[in-house]
């Protein structure tokens, strides 16, 4: 899915050229003039990087940027500064109110198409981290989960994987019916599975060794 950028600026011929810009890469650009218009424009869909001016009417750029990133479900977009405001003063103030990068005017479109490639390039690329991660944490909980059923809730498992009905299991182990069938539901509940047949499949995954 093409990724969707918000362009924030009241000067209507540079709102123009820098949404044109982003189009001809193959960003879905929507714009706005003022500060509290790009707040609307957020809140009916959330953009994945928001580039804005400093100077407009009203909302200005920094209070846009405080406003952002002062608010859980916004936080995280990354936003882009393009304004003639160059001075270090003013480069530091857009830093602390949370911005990703700063552009001087008049910018140059090649520069421009790299930061915003840059940055979402480079979010795209925590993501897959931050999935993989994930999927090696969720890995070991699951191996630990194993470690946490008692012996005999092992036996009772692996003679479910040898196909064994509950009434076999309860004559082989020498338990009562409910005894089984309570083993067989607890462990269910700690590996997060749904029926017997998931059970076998889970222990000849798991299987302890000898």
């Amino acid at each position: 899915m093409p990724k969707r950028l918000l362009v924030v600026d009241d000067d209507g011929s540079l709102l123009l050229a820098v949404s044109e810009t982003l189009r001809a890469e193959g960003y879905v650009v929507i714009t706005a003039r003022r500060g509290a218009e790009a707040l609307v424009r957020v809140a009916e869909r959330m953009p994945d990087l928001i580039i804005s001016d400093i100077r407009m009417p009203g909302m200005d750029g920094y209070q846009l940027a405080r406003n952002l990133r002062s608010a859980p479900h916004t936080r995280l977009i990354p936003i882009v500064f393009l304004t003639a405001k160059d001075d270090t003063a003013d480069r530091i103030a857009g830093f602390r109110a949370g911005v990703d990068a700063y552009i001087t005017k008049p910018f140059e479109p090649e520069e421009l198409v790299a930061i915003v490639a840059g940055i979402l390039e480079r979010i795209q690329r925590t993501h897959g981290d931050l999935a993989r991660l994930f999927g090696e944490n969720e890995k070991e909980i699951r191996f630990q989960r194993d470690e946490e059923l008692t012996d005999a809730e092992w036996r009772v498992a692996e003679a479910v994987a040898h196909g064994s009905s509950n009434k076999e299991i309860a004559s082989e182990l020498k338990l009562s019916l409910r005894t089984v069938e309570g083993h067989i539901s607890h462990i269910l509940d700690k590996k997060n599975l749904d029926n017997r047949v998931e059970l076998a499949l889970h222990v000849m995954e798991h299987r302890r060794p000898d």
